[in-house]
Parts: C-alpha cells; structure tokens; sequence
C-alpha cells in the first residue's frame, strides 16, 4: 500500500518495521476485500410448532366431554317426554297460620 501511514512508534530494526508494515497492508487489504454476509433467507420452520399434537389432543377430549354431556341430557329430554313429565311436585301438606 503506497500511502499507508507511518507508525507512531519505530521498532527495534528495519527488519521489523518492514514485516508490521507488511502485517498492515495485508489487514487492510482484507478489510477492503471483505464482502458483507448477510442472512436473507428466512428462518428454518419446524413441523412440531405449527402442528401442536398437545392442543389437538386437549380439543379432541374436550368435544368428547361435551358430546357425552349431550348424548346425557338427549336422553333425559327422551324420558321425561315418554314418561310426559310426571314429577312429584305437589305438596299436600296445609299450611298453618301463625
């Protein structure tokens, strides 16, 4: 490198000014031929984030319990309308004033 600068110390002898000078030019020159790396690419996906076995598990079981409370109630509803609701509901006991 023609106009690389002097160092502000001299060493010992010429032999190893010459070789700090030549260690510089050639960092320089690195610098200079570096190439910028730059990721673009997107990031790697992973099939266990988007698939999520656990939440699908938990769903299934929950429309489980809910099917089952249904199919209950469903037939609760059948029995009362055979039966036509007959429920003891009266009370024959009078009532006393105080």
């Amino acid at each position: 490198m023609r106009g690389a600068p002097r160092p502000l110390f001299r060493c010992g002898s010429e032999h190893q000014q010459h070789a700090w000078e030549k260690a510089y030019r050639d960092h320089r020159k690195k610098v200079q031929d570096a190439r910028p790396l730059v990721d673009t690419c997107a990031p790697p996906t992973f099939l266990h984030l988007h698939l999520r076995l656990k939440k699908l598990k938990l769903e299934q079981e929950r429309l489980c319990v809910i099917e089952r409370d249904n199919r209950l109630l469903l037939e609760k509803v059948a029995r009362v309308m055979r039966t036509r609701g007959q429920t003891d509901s009266r009370n024959d006991s009078t009532r006393r004033r105080k």
